[in-house]
């Protein structure tokens, strides 16, 4: 039985690696159940075993890269300022270079950053929850301010061939985000 759930597992997965193959490659609106099941070598009743369309192949992609509270560190703020999670954003971002660099990048599921966002949001909420001088609609769009300015900052910085360490972009995300954008700019 368990060799059979192996097998399972692994021609799903080679399903996926076609799609993916070809999804980096070109937009959704052109990949096809066929181009799929003939770049993994399978039939078209087995893609349907997995998955009802080309699709249903991109959302089990991204809901597998979004991370569930229990997976994201707990975000503490010992000087009362909002600790963004930023090392966790890097390693989760290292962790899944091959897809979010497509996903996020222009030719990606614009879905997608939000479905990442509304994962990562909630765990920061959690921070502010007993704290009852904290505006919590403005604490939303503040968090959507930086949570999209992260995202977009690591899009493009995976997206560049001449780019920052790893360690000064860090740094600098982290400068934006204790000094703000302007105090950044050589004026």
């Amino acid at each position: 039985m368990r060799k059979r759930e192996d097998i399972t597992a692994q021609t799903k997965q080679n399903l996926i690696e076609a799609f993916w193959l070809l999804y980096s490659e070109k937009r959704i609106e052109k990949i096809t159940v066929k181009d799929i099941t003939t770049k993994a070598g399978y039939n078209r009743g087995t893609f349907y075993e997995y998955f009802t369309d080309v699709y249903d192949v991109l959302e089990q992609i991204e809901n597998s890269l979004i991370p569930s509270l229990d997976e994201l560190p707990p975000v503490s703020t010992p000087t009362g300022s909002l600790g963004m999670p930023l090392g966790a954003f890097f390693e989760l971002y290292n962790k899944n270079n091959k897809y979010y660099s497509i996903l996020l990048g222009e030719r990606g599921d614009p879905a997608f950053a939000s479905k990442l966002k509304n994962s990562i949001k909630p765990i920061i909420m959690q921070v502010f929850y007993d704290k009852t001088n904290v505006d919590r609609k403005e604490l939303d769009y503040i968090l959507e301010y930086t949570l999209s300015a992260m995202i977009g900052t690591m899009s493009y910085w995976f997206n560049q061939s001449d780019t920052l360490t790893n360690e000064k972009l860090h740094e600098l995300i982290n400068r934006l985000m204790e000094q703000g954008v302007i105090k950044q700019l050589p004026l």
